[in-house]
C-alpha cells in the first residue's frame, strides 16, 4: 500500500525524490520520509503527515544535497502513524537504511531473535525488523549488501519491496520484490526506482519491472544485475518502453485528480474499445478470449474475483454474461474466495478485475485457481503489473493513470472490457442473432458521447449535493443491472465524504432498510426506463408515502419518477445492459461535490490507499 521512490545517479536526488514521492501519495498518506546520502553523511527526515509536510520539515532541518536518495509514503500496517514509525528506517550500527512496501508476517519472531542478539529497536514497525536482520546477516556472513539482503529474505515470510543502500557503498542500492510492486528507470548513468512509472517518466522511458521473488543490484557505471531470490540464479530482465506520458498524470486543469478522471470516462471508454469494437464488419477483435476461445465455450461457469469497485464491475458482469452468453457466472470476493475452500474445477473460468493489477488478495484467489487446473483470465488496467503475468491470458482496459483513490473511470472500462467480452462470446455461442449482436455493437459505440452528455448534469448535481451534504444516511436503490451501480454509488459516497451510505436492490427495501426512512433520509433511486421500471416506480412511492427525500436517476424524458422525486437527474436512453455506463456518472459527481463541500481531501481519503498489495 505504500509508496516507494529512489534515485542513484549524476543529478541531485532529492528534487526528483520529492515529486516521486508525491506523484506516488495515492499509494499512501499517512507519514513520509527521505534518506539523502552525499558520500560522506547520511541525512534522513521523516513525519507523520502528507508529503507537503516532510517537504517543509525537511528543507528546514537538512542539507538537501547527494545524488542517492530513496523516499517513501506510507500506508500504515505495523505500528500507528507517527514520525518514529515513518520509513525510511535505519539499522541499529547506522550504516544500512530501507525503504519497505508489504508485510513482514513473521517479524515478531524475527525480532525476538534479534532481541537477543542485542538488537534494539526504536519503532513498532516489521520494517525496522528487517533492516536489522539484514545487518545481522552481513556481519555474521561476512558478506556484501546483496548477498545479505538474499540471505535475509530467504527467512521472511510476507510481501515486500525495498529499496536499501549502505553508507560505504555510496554507488550502490539493492532492490527486491514480491507480492508489491517495483519498477527500475534506466537512464544514462542514472537509475530510478519506483512503486510504478511515474515517479520517472520525464527521465526516461525504458524500465524493468521485476518480478515476484527478484532482487537487483544497481550501481552507477555497471548497471542493473537481476537475481533470483532463492536460489540465486542470474535473470536477463526485459526492458519496456513506457507508454506513460507526462500529462496523464497531471491534473490538467481540474482541481482534482477524481473530478479530472470522471471526465475522462469518455476517452478511457473510446481507448478501451478502440481495435476491438469494428462496428463496420461487425465483429469484436479480442485476443486474449480468441485465441482461448475453446476454452470458454467449453466452460461450466465463469467465477469473477475482484475487491471493492471491481466486484461491483464483475457483479454488472454476471448481469451481461448471463444475460447475452446464457453462462452460469458466479461473482466472489477475493479477500474471501481462497478461505472458504472453493470448488474449482478444470471446466471453469476464472476472471479476475483489478484496476492496479496487484491487488494482494485477487493475486492471491488467482494462484489458488491455477493450482485447482482452471482457467484464469485478467482483466487490469496497469501494463506489466503482476496480475497481467500470473494470468493465462488477459485484457487491458486503456483507462489510463487513475491517481484518485476512489476508482471511476477503472469501474466504468472494466465494464467495457467485460461487455466485449460477454458479447463476442454470446456470439460464438449463438445465443444472440447477428442482428442483435450488431444493435449491441453500434449501441456500445454510442456510449462514450451519451457519457459526455451525463456529464453535463454535473451543474444540477452540485445543487443537489448542497442540500444534502449534512445528511448523516444516504440509500442507494438500484434493480438488475443497476443494482451493483447502488453498491458503487454507495461506496464512492463512503469513500470520499465520511457519510454512512447503503446500496440495497430496491425490492428489498421492504426487508428492512425501509425501517431507515423518514424525512432526513436521502434515497438515491436508479429507475431507468429499461429493466423492472414499474415496480421501481412502485418502490418510490413506498419512499414518498414515508416521508422520504428522493433523488431520481431517470431516463431522459421521463416523466412519472419526475411526479414523485424530490429531484430527478437525466442520463441519455440506451440498452438496458449498457445503462450501467451512464447511471453511474452522476453518482460519482454526487459523492464528489459532497465531498468538495465538506472540505474533505478528495484524491487522498484518509484510511485509504490506491493499490492494496497487503491482505
Amino acid at each position: 500500500m505504500c509508496g516507494i521512490v529512489g534515485y542513484i545517479g549524476y543529478r541531485e536526488a532529492y528534487p526528483i525524490v520529492i515529486k516521486g514521492l508525491q506523484r506516488l501519495e495515492y499509494r499512501g498518506y499517512d507519514s513520509a520520509g527521505i534518506a539523502l546520502y552525499d558520500g560522506t553523511n547520511i541525512k534522513l527526515s521523516k513525519t507523520k503527515g502528507k508529503v507537503s509536510d516532510l517537504k517543509n520539515k525537511l528543507e528546514d532541518e537538512i542539507s538537501t544535497s547527494g545524488s542517492l536518495g530513496i523516499g517513501h509514503t506510507r500506508w500504515a500496517t505495523h505500528g500507528v502513524p507517527n514520525d518514529v514509525n515513518s520509513h525510511p528506517h535505519y539499522s541499529n550500527s547506522g550504516d544500512l537504511v530501507i525503504i519497505h512496501n508489504g508485510i513482514i508476517e513473521n517479524y515478531d519472531a524475527l525480532k525476538k531473535e534479534l532481541s537477543k542478539r542485542g538488537y534494539t529497536f526504536k519503532s513498532d514497525t516489521d520494517t525496522e525488523v528487517l533492516i536489522n536482520l539484514i545487518e545481522d546477516v552481513k556481519k555474521n556472513e561476512d558478506t556484501k549488501l546483496g548477498k545479505a539482503v538474499q540471505i535475509a529474505l530467504n527467512q521472511v515470510v510476507g510481501a515486500y519491496a525495498i529499496a536499501v543502500f549502505d553508507k560505504n557503498k555510496p554507488n550502490e542500492i539493492v532492490v527486491a520484490r514480491l507480492g508489491s510492486p517495483l519498477a527500475i528507470g534506466i537512464g544514462e548513468d542514472e537509475f530510478f526506482i519506483a512503486s510504478d512509472a511515474s515517479p520517472f517518466i520525464e527521465y526516461t522511458k525504458n524500465a524493468i519491472y521485476l518480478e515476484d521473488e527478484e532482487m537487483a543490484i544497481i550501481r552507477r557505471n555497471k548497471g542493473v544485475k537481476v537475481r533470483k531470490i532463492k536460489d540465486d540464479a542470474l535473470v536477463d530482465p526485459y526492458m519496456q518502453e513506457l507508454q506513460l506520458n507526462l500529462e496523464q498524470i497531471e491534473k490538467g486543469g481540474f482541481d482534482h485528480f477524481m473530478l479530472k478522471e470522471i471526465y475522462e470516462q469518455p476517452e478511457a471508454i473510446r481507448d478501451t474499445f478502440r481495435g476491438r469494437l469494428l462496428t463496420n464488419q461487425a465483429i469484436i477483435k479480442m485476443a486474449g478470449v480468441e485465441d482461448n476461445m475453446k476454452k470458454f465455450l467449453a466452460a461450466d461457469r465463469i467465477i469473477i474475483v475482484a475487491c471493492g469497485p471491481s466486484w461491483h464491475a464483475g457483479l454488472v458482469a454476471e448481469y451481461i454474461f448471463e444475460d447475452l452468453a446464457r453462462i452460469p457466472v458466479e461473482v466472489e470476493y477475493a479477500s474471501e474466495f481462497r478461505y472458504r475452500n472453493p470448488v474449482i474445477t478444470g471446466n471453469d473460468i476464472v476472471i479476475a478485475i483489478s484496476q492496479s493489477g496487484e491487488t494482494a488478495d485477487t493475486l492471491a484467489a488467482i494462484k489458488l485457481a491455477k493450482s485447482k487446473g482452471a482457467f484464469v483470465f485478467g482483466v487490469c488496467n496497469v501494463v506489466g503489473s503482476s496480475i497481467a503475468r500470473e494470468t493465462n491470458a488477459g485484457a487491458y482496459t486503456h483507462a489510463g493513470p487513475e491517481i484518485g483513490v476512489a476508482s471511476t473511470k477503472a469501474f466504468t472500462t472494466q465494464i467495457t472490457v467485460l461487455s466485449l467480452m460477454a458479447l463476442r462470446l454470446a456470439r460464438a455461442k449463438g445465443t444472440i442473432t447477428s442482428s442483435e449482436f450488431r444493435h449491441h455493437l453500434i449501441e456500445l459505440e454510442t456510449i462514450p458521447a451519451k457519457v459526455e452528455e451525463a456529464l453535463k448534469s454535473d451543474g444540477y448535481v452540485q445543487t443537489i449535493a448542497d442540500i444534502y451534504k449534512h445528511a448523516t444516511n444516504f440509500l442507494y436503490l438500484g434493480r438488475g443491472f443497476n443494482f451493483p451501480v447502488a453498491l458503487e454509488g454507495a461506496l464512492k459516497l463512503k469513500e470520499i465524504s465520511y457519510i454512512h451510505a447503503e446500496g440495497y436492490p430496491a425490492a428489498e427495501m421492504k426487508h428492512g432498510p425501509i425501517a431507515l426512512i423518514d424525512e432526513q433520509m436521502p434515497v438515491v433511486v436508479i429507475a431507468t426506463k429499461k429493466g423492472h421500471y414499474e415496480k421501481v416506480v412502485s418502490n418510490i412511492q413506498e419512499i414518498k408515502s414515508r416521508k422520504g427525500k428522493i433523488i431520481g436517476i431517470v431516463t431522459k424524458g421521463d416523466k412519472s419518477v419526475k411526479e414523485l422525486a424530490d429531484h430527478v437527474i437525466e442520463v441519455p436512453e440506451t440498452l438496458e445492459c449498457f445503462s450501467p455506463l451512464l447511471t453511474t456518472i452522476p453518482l460519482q459527481l454526487l459523492s464528489y461535490h459532497i465531498a468538495v463541500m465538506l472540505d474533505k481531501n478528495v484524491d487522498q481519503p484518509r484510511n485509504l490507499a490506491k493499490s492494496v498489495t497487503v491482505e
